[in-house]
């Protein structure tokens, strides 16, 4: 991914390769919302797609209907160039919420969605849930080590590789204390219209982490997959919240093997790709 300083409005960050005769797929992060934490597996989804991630500005404190809008508005903007483009939409933990939030808002735009360790889970999660609220009780010098604390949480750290361990924290520690504060309200406050969400009709694959030790995700993608009317879900046995940065972890492999592919999303196969 090119690496850009968000100051003012979310963008797309583009990878190096630009293939517009490929199927669009629009990334949306996590709560640190830089986009640059899904680079490992650049590699691996350009052998079928023109990838987008999706990054949020680190001072961004914009509600969940104004986030959408600036989803949509970035998707339009690359929907002019090639109208007739297939969209893959695919959102992890923070972005999953975010995801279902642009989904039911413009159903028709998205061939095929994705949702990775939703965090529409923390609701599930009451100590979490009452943890958050006192965040605002922790000293700014304190949330260097509080980043460092939540690593194994986030995350099976055997199974990443020091340098994107490094590029984890680092990303994590990067996110004001402020911003942090906001998007946990989000969290706590965010609502999806169920009726809405079983008007998507398109396939939908769930995937969640076992070894999740932040969300129940497994518990939530099933609790969502009773809602949505074509769906599949994918449980990886040892991966944790942040499971695009594991090794053994590679999506396009996992939308692969769960026929996730359009047949012109399945060529350049021979590409390098991780895992």
């Amino acid at each position: 991914m090119t690496i850009r300083e968000v100051e003012l409005n979310p963008c797309f960050l583009t990878p190096k390769r630009v293939q517009p005769e490929y199927p669009l797929l629009v990334y949306l992060p996590g709560m640190d919302g830089t986009g640059q934490l899904l680079r490992s597996q650049t590699v691996g989804l350009e052998a079928g797609f023109d990838v987008r991630c999706l990054a949020i500005p680190r001072k961004n404190l914009n509600t969940w209907d104004v986030l959408t809008n600036s989803v949509l508005n970035l998707l339009h903007a690359e929907l002019e160039k090639s109208s007739q483009r297939a969209v893959y939409l695919c959102g992890e933990s923070f972005g999953g919420c975010l995801a279902m939030k642009v989904a039911i808002q413009a159903p028709h735009l998205f061939k095929r969605i994705i949702l990775i360790n939703p965090a529409s889970a923390f609701q599930l999660r009451p100590w979490l849930n009452w943890a958050s609220q006192l965040t605002f009780l922790v000293p700014e010098p304190l949330y260097d080590i509080g980043a460092l604390g939540l690593l194994p949480f986030l995350a099976s750290l055997p199974r990443i590789c020091p340098s994107d361990r490094h590029e984890l924290l680092k990303t994590m520690r990067s996110v004001p204390s402020e911003t942090v504060l906001w998007r946990l309200s989000l969290l706590r406050e965010f609502e999806i219209d169920e009726q809405r969400l079983r008007q998507l009709t398109q396939p939908i694959l769930l995937i969640a982490g076992a070894s999740d030790r932040l969300l129940p995700s497994v518990t939530e993608v099933k609790r969502i997959a009773n809602i949505l009317p074509n769906n599949k879900i994918v449980v990886l046995p040892h991966c944790g919240h942040a499971c695009l940065l594991e090794q053994d972890t590679n999506l396009y492999e996992i939308l692969k093997d769960n026929d996730f592919l359009e047949s012109n999303a399945d060529i350049g196969t021979g590409l390098e790709v991780k895992g």
